[in-house]
């Protein structure tokens, strides 16, 4: 296995034909049109743990580093959208497109986005805190004798097997396939960088698809730290529960967070037991990228890396 040779704070996010690369003081967003011309953008939002540097305090800043994501990958992902839509301008539009033109005009990418945000989330709470409470109780009120210690196991398993189940169904999509295909060149494009090697196709191309710092790895943590705080919730009232657990999201993501940056930190036993269950979901989110997506990912990176070091973790 290869050993990385410094470690880098700049992360990515794959976005539709594109990839965004995060640096810490400068994001953008790299895009392959159907012709394989590639064009960058840079995306500019005010990151809150840079405007208030106490909330980027350990234990305090993965809540807010986690938000400041959020509304980088909305920006990103808005803009790829556009960008999409452009190049499908030749397309005679039909009379939905045409009447969602006419009242929203500039703003319809960003209305349709928010609402389907909202309506996503909706879904996820239902899916993945009420669901499984629910199930539960009518499983505990079917079988005899005392299985409440069972709770919280039962509710994070499913939580993972909906999530799992999830990501495969929507990994058949095309479109989908190639997004995980440039999450691949994402991943591969930093490694490279990490183990201080020029970022050339060839190059990137040896690289593992497998990072710690990915999302998807920070999601399963997610789910498994889920487990082990649902042992202390008490609360059988699926609303009552679901409502406790909503409020320990921002401690998970506080210490979830720093345990993917102490794990890509530092390479030991315990470290690697706490990113191979990522590692591996990753085999389903991360795909290997063709050279146009390296291509676009080595441009991203490119822009983002400052001059002085100060991306590198000490």
């Amino acid at each position: 296995m290869e050993k990385t040779k410094k470690i880098t704070t700049i992360g990515g996010q794959a976005l539709i034909e594109g990839i965004m690369m995060v640096g810490p003081k400068r994001t953008t967003a790299a895009f392959c049109s159907e012709k394989g011309d590639i064009a960058t953008e840079d995306i500019e939002v005010e990151r809150i743990t840079k405007k208030h540097p106490f909330l980027g305090k350990p234990f305090i800043r993965g809540v807010f580093s986690f938000a400041d994501t959020l509304r980088l990958g909305y920006k990103a992902l808005s803009l790829s959208a556009d960008k999409l839509t452009e190049e499908d301008g030749e397309e005679e539009p039909s009379k939905v497109d045409k009447w969602l033109e006419e009242h929203l005009g500039e703003k319809m990418t960003g209305i349709v986005m928010a609402v389907g945000g909202v309506l996503g989330m909706g879904l996820a709470v239902l899916l993945f805190f009420f669901l499984p409470t629910v199930l539960f109780n009518l499983i505990r009120s079917a079988v005899p004798g005392d299985i409440a210690g069972w709770r919280s196991l039962f509710e994070g398993l499913l939580r993972i097997a909906i999530f799992v189940g999830y990501i495969l169904l929507v990994s058949l999509m095309p479109d989908m396939r190639r997004t995980f295909q440039y999450h691949g060149a994402e991943h591969k494009t930093i490694f490279c960088y990490e183990n201080d090697l020029p970022l050339t196709v060839e190059n990137v191309r040896k690289q593992r698809r497998f990072h710690p710092r990915c999302g998807t790895s920070f999601l399963i943590l997610m789910l498994l730290l889920g487990v082990v705080v649902g042992f202390f919730i008490p609360f059988e009232n699926p609303f009552l529960r679901t409502a406790a657990k909503l409020l320990c999201i921002p401690v998970m993501v506080n210490v979830g967070y720093e345990l993917q940056k102490a794990c890509a930190r530092h390479q030991n036993w315990l470290s690697r037991a706490i990113t191979a269950p990522g590692l591996w979901m990753q085999r389903i989110t991360v795909k290997e990228p063709d050279d146009k997506m390296i291509e676009a990912a080595i441009a991203a990176m490119k822009a983002v890396i400052p001059e002085n070091g100060e991306d590198l973790v000490g």
